[in-house]
């Protein structure tokens, strides 16, 4: 997978004051990995993990169709 949180990755050029978080990188890793073997993965991560990027970067590189599940509306509601 390409490391897109690398402290030179793409996030990093396309957002302004992005900082490379170690937890945000292996929860990428391990979406990319569940993604690419088609198996189901349930991550749980504090606030200011990086979750949203951490998932949807992995799955718009994989081009592929993945289900996300949230613990509320509010957390639906910033991915739009």
């Amino acid at each position: 997978m390409i490391d897109d949180f690398a402290a030179d990755g793409q996030l990093a050029s396309a957002i302004a004051g992005f900082k490379p978080r170690e937890p945000q990188r292996q929860m990428a890793f391990a979406v990319a990995s569940a993604i690419e073997e088609t198996r189901p993965l349930v991550v749980e991560a504090g606030t200011g993990t990086g979750k949203t990027y951490a998932y949807l970067a992995p799955a718009l590189r994989a081009n592929k169709k993945v289900i996300i599940s949230t613990g509320s509306k509010a957390l639906q509601d910033q991915l739009y």
